[in-house]
């Protein structure tokens, strides 16, 4: 019985690794969590360091040690950020996990297009906590609560300013009606919106829950005009590059709500701030923006009133329902029984 290493730079709790040991005698762990922080923090922008790593994170080890770590993994579990350069130095590796669901988060890393299979955790992720963060955002801008900091400010009322929406019979479109973007439409629909979504292909089975229509990405701009809300699920592709630019803009709804819960390099920020200059969006939510990992957001967008941004927080919640691992265990198995993998990264799509 030939036995697969399996290496894990994830933090996992104990309950996690014995998932993952329990999935076959074949399986031998190494639990290499926070090894590389040393390395990361020397490779990674600072301002990604200092995000995702604690303080005084170093890592553990000699490079000679880590090495061997690395030359013996057949698998590995990883999550963000990870160490840049794994497939130079993990010559038996066949298959790379991440638990976050972004396969763009990986372009950084010579793992991406190469021969290794490569799996993440679409549709896994925290996708109710993530809905409700973007009800919370469109909540925020649709009854004018943008206004109560800056009343305050200026200890000065203007009850007219608010110009509160009510949310029954508004329409909101979702860009990426997959796992995060169904739970937002089910969300949205019990409001009383009428929802509206896009795919990169059209469903051919029944319309997910809350949906009235789910057109593919090419009906994306017969659905911007009607659109009170825009919020975007989708992933980041070379397709989805810059998705939202001047063209885009100018077809949405005056006076519409932007949301952005997928990646900032989707929408074109010069656009953006160009389009807020002119006044014709009501407001904007982004839990991301382009260049987040390595930089603050720029100040047109952090310090317009119009705009809430906040740091790649919307997963967040009181309860972790993120199923990486147990998409893991399950591809694990799969792996061991000569099946085909869920969620393998095609190079060529993006994701």
């Amino acid at each position: 019985m030939q036995t697969l290493n399996v290496l894990t730079i994830q933090r996992l709790g104990a309950a996690d690794r014995a998932r993952v040991e329990a999935v076959d005698q074949r399986v031998r762990l190494t639990d290499a969590a926070g090894w590389f922080d040393g390395e990361i923090r020397a490779t990674w922008p600072a301002f990604t360091a200092a995000r995702y790593l604690a303080p005084d994170a170093n890592g553990l080890g000699t490079r000679a040690e880590r090495d061997a770590l690395l030359a013996e993994a057949d698998v590995i579990l990883g999550g963000f950020p990870f160490p840049l350069d794994l497939r130079a130095r993990a010559p038996r590796l066949m298959w790379f996990h991440q638990r976050p669901a972004g396969a763009s988060n990986l372009k950084r890393g010579d793992l991406w297009g190469s021969n290794v299979v490569v799996t993440t955790s679409r549709g896994q992720a925290n996708g109710l906590a993530i809905a409700e963060y973007a009800v919370a955002g469109i909540l925020h801008f649709a009854k004018g609560l943008h206004r109560v900091p800056l009343e305050r400010d200026a200890r000065h009322f203007d009850a007219r300013a608010y110009r509160p929406w009510l949310l029954d019979g508004k329409t909101a479109c979702v860009v990426g009606a997959g796992g995060i973007g169904q739970e937002l439409g089910r969300l949205l629909a019990a409001l009383g919106f009428r929802v509206v979504g896009t795919r990169r292909t059209a469903p051919t089975g029944p319309l997910p829950p809350g949906f009235s229509i789910v057109g593919e990405a090419g009906d994306l701009d017969r659905y911007l005009p009607e659109a009170d809300v825009v919020a975007v699920c989708c992933q980041w592709t070379p397709e989805t590059d810059k998705l939202f630019d001047a063209g885009r803009f100018a077809r949405m709804k005056p006076g519409a709500i932007l949301v952005n819960v997928a990646r900032g390099e989707i929408v074109d920020e010069d656009a953006l701030i160009a389009t807020l200059r002119a006044g014709r969006l009501r407001g904007v939510v982004l839990d991301v923006y382009a260049g987040e990992f390595e930089r603050p957001p720029p100040d047109a967008l952090w310090s317009d009133p119009r705009v809430m941004v906040t740091p790649h927080i919307s997963g967040g919640s009181d309860q972790d329902r993120h199923g990486g691992i147990a998409l893991f265990c399950d591809n694990l198995r799969r792996w061991l029984d000569g099946r085909p993998l869920r969620n393998v990264v095609d190079w060529a799509r993006g994701y």
